[in-house]
């Protein structure tokens, strides 16, 4: 069964909903901000957020209809995801977004920046509204997190024993933490005890999780037609994501490239084919 397909009529006028919240009487301030809001999105964080709140909404003895504080936090979950990809796109100086030409690229780095903050502080109004204290406080953690994620990933750890857990505490923080607290907070919403909203919340952590390693999988075996950007992006940006953690047990030649965030002519390249390699394994298994 195809989850998105579940969620189709809860979800079929987010973008639209989402424009309309962006709507200002600066028109470039509108235009940039929700220049990502075009429908073309994979949605998957709102469509978390919609079968976890109706899955709830269901079993606390309701309708399992998605109630209309509960639609708000899946608007507010793309529109921090997608504030986050602005900031990420001014950070990396990225060219493409999505197949097209980025925010920063269009309309130079200052002006991503402030469209950025222009769509948290949409989001953050939009909950605000909702005047419940939990689901606040619950989703202003998503954005510490997102900060602090992203000075983890500027950072590397030299010891070898350490990276993969900092590099899956960073993916919780980065990724996983909106899954998560967004998770939670439609539980919340539904009425539904402690018990059910921490089981709402490790379920949102660990399939965030999940999703960043397929996602930095991708990055490796799909073309840049399929992935929207160009192909083994994360190397050229210095990062050193799952694939190449595991290929290094493989190849130990990496950790030296991965301590330099693959800075040298050749690096990017040589992890690239040894990432292959131990991927072509898996794949004939």
């Amino acid at each position: 069964m195809n989850p998105f397909k579940l969620v189709e009529d809860d979800l079929n006028s987010l973008w639209t909903d989402i424009r309309k919240e962006l709507w200002t009487q600066r028109p470039e301030l509108e235009a940039i901000s929700s220049y990502y809001f075009d429908g073309q999105g994979k949605a998957f964080r709102p469509m978390i957020v919609v079968l976890i709140g109706r899955a709830l909404n269901h079993h606390m003895g309701q309708k399992a209809d998605l109630l209309k504080s509960q639609k708000v936090v899946a608007m507010a979950a793309e529109m921090i995801h997608t504030a986050s990809l602005v900031h990420d796109d001014v950070i990396d100086t990225a060219d493409t977004r999505r197949g097209k030409a980025s925010v920063n690229h269009l309309w130079g780095q200052k002006k991503a920046i402030l469209a950025g903050d222009y769509i948290l502080s949409r989001a953050s109004q939009m909950l605000a509204k909702l005047r419940n204290d939990e689901v606040i406080y619950v989703l202003s953690q998503v954005l510490l997190d997102l900060v602090q994620g992203e000075f983890m990933q500027m950072g590397s750890k030299e010891s070898e024993n350490e990276r993969f857990s900092h590099y899956i505490h960073k993916s919780f923080k980065k990724t996983a933490s909106l899954i998560a607290h967004t998770s939670k907070a439609v539980a919340s919403l539904s009425g539904a005890g402690a018990k059910y909203q921490e089981a709402a919340y490790q379920y949102g952590r660990n399939l965030g999780i999940a999703f960043q390693l397929v996602d930095d999988l991708l990055d490796f075996v799909s073309s840049q037609a399929e992935l929207g950007k160009p192909a083994a992006a994360d190397l050229r940006l210095g990062l050193a994501t799952a694939p190449v953690l595991f290929a290094s047990e493989k190849f130990p030649e990496l950790n030296e490239l991965i301590l330099r965030r693959f800075s040298q002519e050749g690096d990017v390249e040589r992890a690239y084919e040894a990432v292959m390699k131990v991927n072509s394994v898996y794949f004939c298994l």
